[in-house]
Order: structure tokens, then sequence, then C-alpha cells
């Protein structure tokens, strides 16, 4: 038995388009209601809290719309989303009924958990809906999101999701039994019990193997394990239909044993889920504050800015290289920037009022790379 497993009070869960919908495209109720019941029996044994991670929103919606597969095109995507979201939720909620449990659907974009207000609101909901027992379910929220503010995977979504709710374990479901040195189906591959170093796996070959309807293949998989485990959290890798032996601690699928410590989930999601818009070039003095010191950076130690951004956007800071050392929210516009540059705050609030007498970005926004 795995100790780190059976430990676990709060675990998120993870289920790929492949492990709820049939080859055509709709939800298949037997696939789905076995999930259910593997995560509702574990959860009542122990009372572990649980957070289900589920794609299938654009896959359970192409039957209704008349698709044989998915769609390339954002707005088709969003059009499917649209329909099958509904339809994804009223199984989910039917099932764990069944089962006594309520469920709460939780929409994400990345700006909900970058920027600290909208961080704030998602953390609360999530919490409270733990503290009321009910099983929140996310998703992206495939109906708004751009290609700019997409996440671009749920196995990356559930990684960060994990660090959100500060989790105890992350579960990646799918439809392959475990990590391979290869394809699951070539000669010689053989199958990866637990990773402690990502540098073991330097001869694994993850492509992109993945089904014709979710987005995501192994590699997916291994990043958002990387991305877990960084944050202190183990995941298990495993096929769908093993879901209740891998979350009774059964030495299935693949384990990955935290490398990290616990990190501030919001910073997390910083360095994890965002794209910088632009870029913002210090000095010496201004890199060894930031990333020595870990202050705050202000206007004095900015050479240059590049990029089109507005207050609150994510940017990464340069050294004098132009090698990012660190990300973070910044404060002003980019076209605001550029009279700034190489002044004091107090020479700026003198000169062109109080309100400029703040910092670029504030420490508790900043993150090192």
């Amino acid at each position: 038995m795995r100790g780190v497993v059976t430990r676990a009070r709060r675990v998120v869960v993870k289920v790929g388009s492949s492990s709820l919908t049939t080859a055509a495209g709709g939800l298949d109720a037997g696939r789905l209601a076995g999930l259910v019941g593997a995560l509702c029996s574990v959860d009542g044994e122990r009372r572990r809290e649980v957070v289900l991670v589920s794609s299938g929103a654009i896959a359970a919606g192409l039957a209704p719309l008349g698709l044989s597969r998915r769609p390339r095109d954002l707005a088709t995507q969003q059009a499917a989303a649209s329909v099958g979201q509904g339809r994804l939720m009223h199984a989910y909620t039917e099932e764990f009924g069944r089962h006594g449990r309520t469920v709460g659907q939780v929409l994400l974009t990345v700006d909900d958990v970058t920027r600290r207000a909208h961080y704030r609101n998602a953390h609360r909901t999530l919490r409270k809906l733990l503290d009321m027992q009910a099983v929140p379910i996310i998703n992206e929220n495939d109906t708004v999101a751009t290609e700019e503010i997409r996440f671009g995977d749920n196995d990356r979504l559930a990684a960060l999701v994990a660090a959100l709710v500060q989790a105890d374990l992350l579960v990646l479901l799918s439809d392959v039994d475990a990590l391979y040195t290869g394809h699951p189906s070539a000669p010689g591959s053989r199958k990866v019990d637990e990773v402690t170093d990502f540098a073991q796996l330097a001869e694994v070959s993850v492509g992109g193997v993945g089904s014709g309807l979710g987005t995501g293949g192994m590699v997916t998989k291994v990043e958002a394990a990387r991305i877990a485990t960084d944050a202190g959290i183990p995941v298990v890798l495993t096929a769908a239909p093993l879901a209740a032996a891998a979350l009774s601690g059964e030495a299935v699928g693949t384990l990955f044993h935290a490398a990290g410590v616990r990190a501030t989930a919001r910073l997390h999601w910083l360095a994890h889920a965002t794209t910088a818009r632009g870029r913002l070039h210090l000095d010496a003095g201004a890199v060894t504050a930031v990333v020595d010191r870990r202050a705050s950076l202000l206007p004095a130690g900015i050479t240059r800015v590049d990029g089109a951004f507005t207050a609150g956007d994510p940017v990464d800071l340069v050294d004098v290289t132009g090698h990012p050392v660190a990300r973070g929210l910044v404060n002003y516009d980019a076209l605001e920037l550029p009279g700034l540059l190489g002044r004091s705050t107090g020479e700026l609030a003198a000169t062109l009022g109080p309100a400029y007498e703040r910092e670029v970005i504030h420490r508790d926004d900043l993150v090192l790379l």
C-alpha cells in the first residue's frame, strides 16, 4: 500500500474526455457511473475531500450539434462546450446524487486565478464547497476562453487546482494505465512504477499520444506531474478504470513523489498558468534586489520596456543578458512606464502626484523563475 495516498485527506482527481465518452463523442453513462462510484466509495470510507477536474464538455457537445469530430476552430469548440457542459454537469449531478452527494460547477479561466481579487474569489468558492461537503467539479471555461488566456489542457489545470486548494494528492486518470518508457504497445517498452526525480525520465519517450476526443497526451500529464510535485504534491497517473484501486493506495499506475515544498498557491499559478504579455529589462542592482532580497520592483531599476500590456497583466523581468529571472503582475500600462524609468518613487510622487509613489511590481505579486 502507498502510504502517501492513504494518508491524503484532500484529493484532486482529473479525468480526460476519452475516459468519459464514446467513440462517437457522446457521454458514456457506464464509464461516468464507474468513476463517480470510485470517488464516492473512497470518499465515504475515509471522509476525504474530493475535487474533480473533468474534461468532456466539448466532446459531449459534438453529437447534439451533428459534429463527427472535435472541431479545430475556437468558435466551434466554444459552441460545442456551451452545449456539452450542461449535459456533462447534468450527468454528474444525477450520478453523484445516487450516492447522496451534491456537486458544484466551477468554470475557470487563467485570469480567475492570477489576478489577486479573482484568485481570492476562486479560492473562497472552492473552500466553501468543500466545507459544505459538496464536490467541486472544475473545467476550463471553454465558452469564453481565448487562445491567449487558456490553460491549454486540463492536466495542467488539475495540477494548478491542486496547488490552489492545497491538496494532499493529485490523481491523473486517462486511457493509459501508467507511464511507460515508450509507447505502451512498442516492443521493449517498460512500465515506470515510481518517479522520484524527473532526471529519471531523460530516456523516456512520452510523445503526444492521445485520443481524438481530448487535447492532451502523455506529455501533458508528465508536465502536470512536474508542476504538482514542484508544489509539494504527490501524483498518481493511471487509467480511469483503476481509479478505486489508485485511491485506495494500491500500487497501480505511476507514482510521482513530491519534489518541492508547498508554494504560495497564487504565485504557483502565476509561474505556471500565465503567459507574459511583455518584458521589463532590469539593471544589475534591480536583479539583485528582486532575486536575492525578494524586494518589490521600482521604476529606478528598469532600463527598457518591451510589449503591449495593461496594469494587472503578467510580465517577465529579465536581467542584463535578456534571461528571465522573475514574473510579476505589473501596476502600470506599457505606455506609462517609459517616462518613469530610472526615477525614484519619491521623485515621481513629487512631480506627478502621490498615485505614482508605488511599485512597478509589488513583491507579493512576484515569483522567481
